[in-house]
């Protein structure tokens, strides 16, 4: 989908001033529509149209049957509109490249970011190479978004069925169709003069509107016939008696007396899209300028590409006529061609067209040698969808014997969110006898990769054991080099890694953060992404660990690692993203994490890591015990971190609500689960058996974390005022204390209650800055607040009003949360709707009055 604004009208075309004022009569609208056949002068029209636009910008996007690929076409599409306003900023949102759509957190982005833009124009051509829903409905959404100063054409052949009505109701949508377009006699006429260089009669014009019916390209392959015809007077007797269609008549007239070299070298170009001058010398060896300028000094139907200076294209019917003839007389030459051009691109390091010759060309081989002596820079720039395309393009019993092709295309499918079919194509190599050993090491590791996205975490963690067991046993095994991810550091790193999401999964943090620990200390991070990716891990396993000032500092070093190498938009970042929202869920500011629980969702969601999206859905409903947050769970079974997790949950809910009660099965380690366990015998008032609990856990040998220690002190306590020992409870509570404030932990306290708030208040550090913190929660949460008189605010928008005292700038809060400016615009614009104001101060001020915002601590920062 090449981009940019056009910049040729073509030789010899009509103006349309009655179609342009009509076009510009829509602008103020959203949407324009144009649908018309082939050859219809869809394009030259609104070529002529978008360059004479004064006070707009166009960006123009040629849209080829193979932009199906949902990351690639975002790419295109945000360079496209960069290459005409430089100022555009990138939506930082990544696409829902699994579902196969942009998604509406993507296209909200964009539309928001157009706003920042003057009036700009975005020209959609042959939209109908699409395929029905996905991008294309993604399309007819982003319209909805856009802002007053953008306006959308969707031009196509044929149409697109999406709904016009809405359009045409509320913003009178300007329509331009086959009836509209077609020549009148007087237009017909003005072409025909104009490519046969003569006059031509009344009567011949208005026969040749008559039989062609105005068709636009039926009128030039006319003209094309009467200027090369020997007895042009008589042109009109050849269609008036024939049912063929003119289409085909005309184009032999145009075809049979021309130069058979000259013939022979059009045919071979029309197997390509688009030509250069190059590319032409390479295929067709002739004079790649001289030839191209002959045929547009000629007319024969060949036409600049909008985005690309010195690149032509054949017109749609010129060009299957042109393939149609090379077939029948020449079957083998479409190969040929398809595989010099490979050459030629190759040649010039362009390795995705390359690639893509040689798939049409279905030189299978010659696909699998491209690709597999190709480095990290092809594998970055292409994404992972596209190469696992290629792979699986090229048919399976030729693969079968490329190991190296296999292992890749598994790999590929891994990276691209797509676990289960990578798992079949691992587990197949494994069971053969092909691979090397070297081989094998990389199976293992990337098998172990699939921890992220698939339940079973204990399958994944034997995995990275045997995958870390084989690389020390034969260290000196050599590596198949898949792209640059299979080299023995790279290998180690995914091993590592993999084990310790493992056993995050799995909830045994101090064995998680002890590998990732090694891992960080390795010195073998150095691939930007794994950098980002294991920080964020680290960081997300010392939140879940109650260590939440090296959370937050891992976490940031990952988002500000993931901003310097242009990876926030990446999916890499959301473990850093859940990681910042688990810290401030565990200080008892849920409001503080919205905007990051939301992002690294996003990001987890963007390639399928369904095992992150529940960590993200269990961090939402702690936020929001009421059940309204992030309702749709993720697919399959929750791992089992997240289950004990969400159990804990609902054993708190009933144990607030007056019925505690114990889970089903008891615990038999420290988990969220026992310490649910134990406050409902101490609930229930059954102290002697949460005593018994209590020693039994106590007496566990394993490390325990600082979370799991504060838990353990708040209990006791709890324990000491069941059992009249007020005095004890206050030492428990001074422990407690002494190590919270450290991370500003509060909510393991919260998650007790407020029975504890007069012990508590009365421990030492009970008065203490922090003491008192959370004794004054601990109360509040004994007198709710009535319900706000305003609509409901997301907890991203209550996260943004807590900055809104604060001297920070828009970009300020953006930096602040790693996200773009257009998002904190968006969600701004929400809240200042919500609370009925137009400005921050007013905002602030309606804000305070319903209790959204503490006075003193307003007027401290402001």
């Amino acid at each position: 989908m090449p981009n940019t604004r056009p910049r040729e009208i073509p030789q010899h075309a009509v103006d349309r001033p009655a179609l342009r004022s009509r076009l510009d009569s829509g602008m103020a609208a959203p949407l324009s529509l144009v649908v018309a056949p082939a050859g219809a002068g869809k394009t030259v029209l609104l070529t002529q149209w978008a360059l004479g636009q004064p006070d707009a910008i166009v960006a123009w996007f040629d849209i080829a049957s193979s932009d199906t690929a949902v990351a690639g076409f975002a790419a295109e599409l945000v360079a496209g509109i960069a290459a005409v306003a430089p100022e555009f900023l990138a939506p930082s949102t990544p696409v829902s490249a699994t579902a196969g759509r942009l998604g509406e957190a993507f296209l909200e982005d964009l539309a928001g970011n157009l706003a920042d833009l003057g009036p700009i124009v975005l020209v959609f051509d042959d939209l109908d190479r699409l395929p029905a829903g996905g991008l294309l409905t993604d399309l007819w959404r982003m319209v909805d978004l856009l802002p007053p100063n953008v306006h959308a054409v969707f031009s196509s052949r044929v149409d697109l069925q999406l709904g016009w009505s809405r359009h045409r109701l509320r913003h009178g949508l300007v329509e331009i169709r086959q009836r509209e377009l077609a020549f009148d006699t007087e237009t017909t006429a003005q072409v025909l003069e104009s490519i046969t260089g003569h006059e031509v009669a009344d009567d011949l014009a208005a026969a040749v509107t008559a039989r062609t019916e105005g068709w636009a390209v039926g009128v030039q392959l006319t003209a094309l016939s009467l200027r090369f015809a020997t007895e042009p007077d008589h042109l009109g007797e050849g269609f008036t008696d024939t049912d063929r269609l003119v289409v085909d008549y005309f184009s032999e007239e145009v075809l049979d007396p021309m130069d058979p070299a000259r013939r022979g070298a059009l045919m071979r170009l029309a197997v390509l899209d688009e030509v250069s001058a190059g590319l032409v010398e390479a295929v067709a060896d002739v004079p790649g300028a001289e030839f191209l300028e002959r045929l547009g000094r000629d007319s024969l139907f060949i036409v600049p590409v909008p985005s690309r200076p010195g690149w032509f294209r054949f017109h749609h019917l010129f060009r299957d006529l042109l393939l149609y003839r090379l077939r029948a007389t020449d079957g083998p030459a479409e190969s040929r061609v398809h595989q010099a051009a490979a050459d030629w691109y190759a040649a010039r390091g362009e390795i995705d067209d390359a690639v893509e010759c040689l798939l049409r060309a279905r030189s299978w081989e010659r696909v699998l040698d491209t690709v597999l002596r190709s480095g990290r820079d092809v594998y970055e720039d292409t994404r992972t969808s596209t190469v696992a395309r290629w792979l699986s393009s090229v048919p399976e019993e030729v693969r079968a014997t490329r190991p190296d092709a296999e292992l890749l295309l598994a790999i590929t499918l891994s990276l691209g969110g797509h676990p289960v079919l990578a798992a079949s194509g691992f587990h197949s190599l494994l069971a053969t006898d092909a691979l090397t050993i070297g081989q094998r090491q990389v199976a293992l590791s990337y098998i172990a990769a699939g921890v992220q996205f698939e339940p079973n975490a204990e399958v994944f963690l034997d995995s990275a054991r045997r995958a870390l067991a084989l690389l020390q046993e034969h260290p000196d095994a050599e590596l198949p080099d898949l792209m640059g991810l299979t080299s023995r550091a790279m290998l180690i790193m995914t091993s590592r890694v993999s084990l310790a999401r493992a056993l995050l999964l799995l909830g045994r943090l101090v064995e998680a953060r002890d590998a990732l620990l090694a891992a960080v200390d390795s010195g073998l991070l150095t691939y930007a992404p794994y950098r980002v990716q294991t920080l964020g891990c680290l960081a997300l396993v010392e939140a879940m660990s109650g260590r939440l000032v090296s959370a937050a500092g891992h976490a940031d070093e990952a988002l500000e690692a993931a901003r310097d190498f242009d990876l926030l938009a990446h999916p890499a970042p959301s473990e850093a993203f859940l990681a910042r929202a688990v810290v401030a869920i565990e200080r008892d500011e849920p409001a503080a994490a919205a905007i990051a629980l939301s992002e690294g969702e996003l990001r987890a969601a963007a390639n399928h890591r369904t095992q992150l999206m529940w960590i993200a859905h269990l961090a939402a409903r702690m936020m929001d015990l009421s059940g309204t947050a992030f309702d749709e769970e993720p697919p399959g079974p929750p791992p089992p971190l997240v289950r004990r997790g969400l159990t804990a949950l609902e054993l708190r809910r009933s144990r607030r609500r007056g019925i505690p009660s114990s889970p089903r099965t008891p615990a038999t380690t420290w988990t969220a689960v026992a310490f649910e366990e134990v406050a409902a015998l101490l609930a229930s008032g059954d102290a002697a058996a949460a005593r018994v609990r209590l020693a039994h856990f106590g007496a566990l040998t394993a490390p325990v974390t600082p979370l799991a220690a504060v838990e353990m002190e708040l209990l006791g306590g709890w324990l000491c005022i069941a059992e009249g020992r007020r005095a004890n409870s206050r030492d428990r509570f001074a422990a407690a204390l002494l190590m919270a404030e450290q991370e500003r932990l509060l909510h393991p306290f919260t998650k007790v209650g407020p029975q504890i708030v007069d012990a508590l208040e009365e421990a030492p550090g009970g008065r203490s800055e922090f003491g008192r913190v959370v004794t004054a929660r601990l109360r509040a949460m004994a007198s709710p607040r009535d319900e706000r008189p305003v609509d409901d605010l997301t907890p991203r928008e209550l996260e943004l009003l807590t900055y809104l005292p604060s001297r920070y700038t828009v970009a300020d809060i953006a930096a602040h949360c790693f996200v773009s400016t257009n998002t904190i615009k968006t969600h701004l614009g929400h809240i200042y709707r919500k609370l009925g104001v137009t400005g921050r101060d007013a905002a602030i001020e309606r804000a305070i009055q319903l209790g959204l915002l503490d006075a003193h601590e307003t007027t401290r920062l402001g």
